[in-house]
């Protein structure tokens, strides 16, 4: 008999293995074999038979009120209804135990996973926007200064060009006029001396007309960096937030020397695969913030580079502090003069 219930719990395993249409032959075969040797040999192989059932239930995916229907079986063959049917009532606790709770939470798990792998598709799809918005915007910057560049020369040329050309057609002539006629030359010489200082105000008002705004240089600066860490294998991303017309160009300098110590150090010590560079413009504060998610460390040794750090943010008049719970984060507070 035990023999008889291993061939047919394996017979019945082997559905388990194939597709669900050759499963329904397995199990309807095996359920046909249970109801042919309880009929055979007794009451013994009802528990087969409601083995069987609950399999079938299980494959059908029904309602957990189907499970009590094989505790009516007992009432068929007679002999002690009550204990067959407690321990159907047990069979069926285990399936709907399965089914409710088992089943439930794999469902849940493979709905997690689709989840995780959809927000990490978004990422994936998010960090090349911004990769691209980065490019794009470090592209625009450059065309932008090679313009202003080419303006300038052109600039120079067109103006300066002549006032020089001028002076030294006139400082050939007084150098034919000094010994003959000195008093002459000495004229001509203060109006060359004039129109070369007139062409140096002129040099000056240029220079000051097409001088590069600092913000854009910095933010070009900033885009550059997380391009290169980008390229050694570092994802870096850059956020800014309110008006970054605020920051004075000494306070610029502050934050991008400090910037490009923490993001060095980042990439050296820190074995990180993310870098987040954060500059927020409040109404009385300017926050800069570097972090990343490497190891972190224990204890802050003020070494060079981090006292070098404090020195300048102390000159401006601001504070320095350090997080390192998780990864390691530089957070740096300037006064706005808005």
């Amino acid at each position: 008999m035990l023999l008889l219930v291993a061939f047919i719990i394996g017979f019945f395993s082997i559905g388990e293995l194939v597709s669900n249409k050759r499963k329904w032959i397995f199990t309807l075969a095996a359920l046909g074999v249970g109801i042919a040797l309880s009929a055979m040999y007794g009451r013994g192989f009802i528990l087969t038979i409601v083995f069987f059932i609950y399999e079938i239930l299980a494959i059908l995916k029904v309602d957990w009120k189907w499970y009590m229907l094989p505790i009516v079986l007992p009432v068929i063959w007679p002999g002690d209804v009550f204990l067959m049917m407690i321990m159907i009532l047990f069979i069926a606790m285990v399936y709907i135990q399965h089914e409710k709770i088992i089943v439930y939470y794999q469902e849940q798990l493979m709905q997690d996973t689709k989840q995780e792998q959809k927000l990490k598709r978004n990422m994936q799809e998010r960090n090349r926007e911004v990769e691209n918005e980065l490019k794009k915007s470090a592209l625009i910057a450059e065309n932008q200064i090679l313009e202003e560049r080419s303006q300038l020369s052109q600039t120079l040329h067109d103006k300066l060009g002549h006032n020089i050309n001028g002076s030294i057609y006139q400082l050939e002539a007084i150098k034919l006029l000094i010994e003959a006629d000195p008093e002459r030359a000495k004229g001509m010489t203060q109006a060359v001396i004039d129109q070369l200082r007139g062409g140096m105000d002129e040099i000056r008002g240029i220079l000051r007309k097409k001088r590069p705004d600092r913000n854009q240089m910095a933010l070009l600066q900033i885009y550059k960096l997380c391009e290169d860490c980008n390229n050694k294998g570092v994802e870096t991303n850059f956020e800014k937030e309110g008006d970054l017309s605020v920051i004075t160009d000494t306070q610029w300098e502050i934050i991008l020397d400090n910037a490009f110590e923490a993001v060095s150090n980042s990439m050296k010590y820190a074995k990180c695969s993310h870098i987040d560079i954060r500059i927020i413009v409040m109404n009385k504060l300017i926050r800069c913030s570097i972090s990343d998610d490497g190891v972190g460390c224990k204890e802050i040794k003020d070494g060079m580079g981090i006292s070098g750090m404090r020195r300048r943010i102390r000159a401006a008049g601001g504070t320095l502090s350090f997080e390192t719970e998780f990864g390691f984060t530089l957070n740096m507070i300037l006064p706005s003069e808005s």
